[in-house]
């Protein structure tokens, strides 16, 4: 069942994508963040973070439990599309996967202003105002070897590990840190045991997703082994630099990382090569994890 489970949820993704922000499950978890963000009080910000970390997972946790529960009371198929739909929400591999062939087509287009702006709003933080067109294809191979595991390796390995239940709190988590982990004053430590968590989460995730991307494209190996540990996080640089590697290609965020140094500048092509390596890497987990998927 939970085989079938997995397989449903993924033809969810890719057939339909992802709903409006106004029904999708995982925008409501950063809708309530961020309004949880803005009443933090000014003293104890460490304890009322971490509040909003565990004691939100905690309670993600219990709705979906409850969820699951509730389904049984329905009729086949109704009760097999909702745990689908339910699965499907904290994986964005279509969602992915659209934003980098959005810019990768403004890329080709021509069109540096709009390829900036679609960067900066579907895939990275970071001021992309001065990139130019190389260090923007750089900036979504390294969202997309990221994501490939943030957003979902990750999610399938927390749904292998505790079903449903387990993915949606990964989910919640690792959005908790994608709005409340950062070193500025608000933030440093409202933040800081999200950021943990979120860490600990990734650690096994962020590395088998580096090893699927070398068994496919094994040069990338001695680039993964080499410059894992360049970047501040202790996971992203992980599937960063094997697809760094693995292309043969630089990927530098300026004053914070070079990856692969010395290698030749991304082209626009390279974004379009990294979304199939996405798909290629995503295929052989998924392959992995229904081989030894116990059924319950």
């Amino acid at each position: 069942m939970r085989r079938k489970l997995l397989i449903a949820a993924l033809m969810l993704d890719l057939v339909i994508g992802d709903p409006p922000n106004r029904w999708h499950p995982v925008a409501w978890m950063g809708s309530v963040i961020y309004r949880l963000r803005k009443q933090a009080p000014e003293q104890g910000k460490f304890i009322y973070g971490g509040m909003i970390a565990w004691g939100g997972g905690l309670i993600v946790w219990g709705l979906a439990w409850s969820i699951l529960r509730l389904t049984n009371r329905l009729p086949a198929p109704l009760n097999w599309l909702v745990r689908a739909w339910l699965l499907k929400t904290p994986i964005s591999l279509h969602g992915l996967n659209n934003a980098a062939h959005e810019v990768e087509t403004a890329l080709w287009e021509d069109d540096l202003t709009e390829a900036r702006r679609l960067l900066s709003w579907h895939l990275v933080s970071r001021d992309t105002s001065q990139l130019d067109a190389s260090q923007v294809a750089a900036a979504a191979i390294e969202s997309v070897a990221e994501n490939t595991s943030d957003g979902i390796i990750a999610s399938l390995f927390w749904y292998g590990v505790g079903g449903v239940p387990a993915a949606l709190t990964y989910r919640y988590l690792q959005t908790c840190d994608s709005i409340l982990g950062y070193r500025d004053a608000e933030r440093e430590w409202l933040g800081k045991i999200s950021a943990r968590t979120d860490d600990l989460l990734n650690l096994i995730p962020a590395r088998v997703t580096a090893l699927c991307i070398v068994m496919l494209r094994p040069r990338g190996w001695h680039v993964w082994r080499r410059d894992a540990h360049l970047t501040a996080s202790p996971n992203a640089g992980h599937p960063m630099s094997a697809m760094a590697g693995a292309f043969d290609v630089e990927l530098e965020k300026v004053n914070h990382y070079r990856l692969n140094p010395g290698a030749r500048a991304p082209k626009t092509d390279d974004v379009r090569h990294a979304r199939r390596l996405m798909f290629g890497a995503v295929g052989l987990f998924i392959m992995a994890l229904i081989v030894t998927l116990r059924e319950r």
